[in-house]
């Protein structure tokens, strides 16, 4: 097996304090590390800065997708207690959900909201997703109640609770429809985007739905036997436009952009438009067809995320980075600190 190649490669000590519980009063006064992929160094700046690292021309990339899973409790007719996190509709009086406990919960069970409000398990999915329909024809403004009465689940990392919802999600978030944050946007502020523009960095968006197998850890020791779960992601013809006429650099915000434009890409610095199902797997030895830089969070050991950004700096000078951020005090995660993985000399 070739070094790199194995689960353990991709290990490091994280430290429960190095988990960031709550995000910064401020977005945009997070740390941020700088990596130079060619030559593995680094410099520790504040994500600010990024208005300084960015050139007249360069293309940022955002995954407009909005977190719009809602957690609910409801019971069963026994009285028992069921959590149910509501993933997005799939028609006029059906719902996909995940349920808790689920083994008992199956075709034909009934959970019961408050207000009335029942449904019923119709259909068991694959990764223990459930097609749920509302039963009693309820109206729209008791769905709407009872959902919004909800909490947003969070990565099940951070424990303590939310104040705020909107701070779960970016400030750009537009298209419903994910279960989680793309996390590397929330560290922009519009005041930070409104910079950025006068200096002549362009914007576009993707749209890929963040789904909760994003937090499973991988289980295979040979990545090669590793198979990644299914996302919908699109890329409208705005973007594409932008990508094949972008002057700079395209600077892809999260792995989840990284993981769109990488399946749409058709050539060099050229992508498709459309909607797809990407099962896409990036890591060391990928070659990158369209991003050139990436601005991202902290990650979990052993994670896909992980190998994705080896695979664009080195996974030695990546791990070598983490341990950096780690005596520095950089806060890891959802609603930590950033790192910008981007040669030190503009294309």
């Amino acid at each position: 097996m070739i070094f790199g190649d194995r689960l353990a490669d991709y290990d490091y000590d994280l430290p429960d304090w190095a988990i960031a519980q709550t995000p910064l009063e401020d977005r945009s006064s997070a740390k941020l590390l700088w990596l130079d992929p060619a030559t593995g160094a680094i410099e520790h700046l504040r994500f600010v800065d990024i208005v300084d690292l960015l050139d007249p021309g360069d293309l940022l990339v955002l995954n407009d997708t909005r977190v719009t899973a809602r957690r609910l409790i409801g019971r069963k007719p026994t009285g028992g207690a069921v959590e149910v996190l509501v993933l997005g509709p799939i028609g006029d009086d059906r719902f996909s959900a995940l349920v808790k406990p689920g083994r008992r919960l199956r075709q034909g069970s009934v959970i019961e909201f408050r207000e009335g409000l029942r449904a019923e398990v119709v259909e068991t999915r694959s990764g223990g997703v459930r097609a749920l329909a509302w039963l009693d024809s309820p109206s729209s403004d008791v769905i709407e109640s009872v959902l919004a009465s909800g909490e947003t689940p969070l990565p099940p990392y951070i424990h303590s609770s939310l104040r705020d919802e909107s701070r779960y999600q970016t400030v750009y978030a537009s298209n419903p429809g994910s279960a989680a944050a793309p996390t590397a946007g929330l560290h922009f502020t519009k005041p930070l985007m409104e910079r950025l523009r006068s200096k002549g960095v362009e914007f576009a968006h993707v749209t890929l739905d963040v789904g909760l197998d994003t937090f499973k850890p991988v289980q295979a020791d040979d990545l090669g036997d590793h198979v990644m779960h299914g996302e919908r992601c699109s890329v409208p013809p705005e973007t594409q436009r932008a990508i094949a006429e972008a002057k700079g650099r395209i600077v892809a915000v999260g792995t989840t952009t990284v993981r769109t434009l990488e399946s749409f890409a058709v050539g060099p610095r050229r992508v498709n438009s459309g909607t797809m199902s990407t099962a896409l797997f990036i890591r060391p030895g990928y070659t990158f067809g369209i991003v050139d830089s990436m601005l991202t969070n902290f990650h979990l050991p052993r994670t896909t995320m992980l190998m994705m950004i080896s695979a664009m700096a080195s996974r030695e000078a990546v791990l070598r980075a983490y341990d950096e951020a780690i005596d520095r005090r950089y806060r890891f995660l959802s609603f930590g600190d950033a790192m910008i993985i981007m040669p030190s000399v503009s294309r």
